[in-house]
């Protein structure tokens, strides 16, 4: 059956109804938000809205989701997955970097959601046909922590936690350089990069407010292991903010362009993906509220390109 959503758009926000959706509902795509909008599901203080209306602050949107489709649509693919946990409601994964999390802009083999389909029989369909059980996102280069839900109620409640940012998201990464101060929080408006869209910048005036806390856990002669923990899920926010700061994160070669050619210069089997991973999640159990932490090491090309820091130049 379908469900309906409802949300306020917080104050100062200033952007794309469909970009505001998508953002503030990690389980749904950009283009579904498009498409129910076309269909007329989606209403703004009680109209139909287009995808491209603007939101500015207060506006009361009620988005009814339609009863997902068969999984049928996904061919279930035989790709190994590292489960953490798994129960009733919910499954832990650890995501290998390279790994993109569901089908979509040309992507249509080889996903995450393809595996849990050979994997799994029992998943949520809360977030639509293409995304059987995804909760939240992981860039195709980021390694580490996914919660899948079984469970339409678990789904549900899950997502509840994520919209009240009483989840826990701490990120390892290894920057360049060595930020002055060993700690601290940024704090900006993260939104589309006014010239080239693929890209998402820290200072847009009408982006959304984003914070994000680092501290430095090892300091290398050119570069450093940083622990980010993201209390708001913006779209590249760990590698947006820390280009802010001025130390991209190695690897990264859309915000750190020029510091990735030269690392590759110097060393021919570097990976090709932003040295990033989700490495503790804690949240409530959907079930029985009782609290839960995972905690997972970076994967082997992590350490690997740490160990080559440490002793460069």
């Amino acid at each position: 059956m379908s469900e309906l959503i409802e949300l306020t758009v917080p104050e100062g926000v200033r952007e794309r109804l469909d970009v505001f959706l998508a953002d503030e509902l990690e389980e749904f795509s950009r283009s579904q938000v498009k498409g129910w909008c076309k269909q007329g599901l989606v209403q703004v203080d009680g109209r139909p809205a287009k995808g491209s209306m603007r939101v500015s602050g207060d506006e009361k949107i009620e988005m009814t989701v339609p009863e997902a489709q068969d999984l049928e649509h996904i061919t279930p693919e035989n790709i190994p997955l590292e489960i953490v946990a798994e129960d009733d409601a919910i499954i832990v994964i650890n995501k290998p970097p390279g790994m993109v999390v569901h089908p979509g802009a040309g992507v249509f083999s080889g996903t995450l959601v393809h595996a849990l389909a050979w994997h799994f029989d029992k998943l949520s369909d809360h977030g639509g046909e293409l995304r059987p059980g995804i909760v939240h996102r992981l860039d195709k280069g980021t390694s580490g922590l996914i919660l899948v839900a079984k469970t339409n109620e678990a789904h549900r409640e899950l997502q509840r936690q994520w919209q009240e940012r009483t989840v826990t998201k701490v990120y390892q990464t290894l920057v360049w350089g060595v930020p002055k101060e060993g700690e601290g929080e940024l704090e900006t408006q993260i939104g589309r990069h006014p010239r080239f869209r693929q890209m998402m910048a820290a200072q847009v005036p009408k982006g959304r407010l984003s914070t994000t806390r680092y501290k430095v856990a090892v300091a290398y002669p050119e570069a450093s292991k940083v622990n980010v923990h993201i209390l708001t899920g913006r779209t590249h926010q760990v590698r947006v903010h820390m280009a802010h700061l001025g130390h991209p994160v190695v690897g990264d070669a859309l915000y750190g362009r020029n510091r990735h050619k030269n690392l590759l210069k110097s060393f021919e089997q570097m990976p090709a993906y932003p040295m990033l991973h989700a490495a503790l999640l804690r949240f409530c159990h959907p079930t029985d509220g009782r609290e839960m932490t995972f905690k997972l090491p970076p994967p082997a090309d992590f350490l690997a390109c740490e160990k080559i820091l440490s002793k460069w130049p």
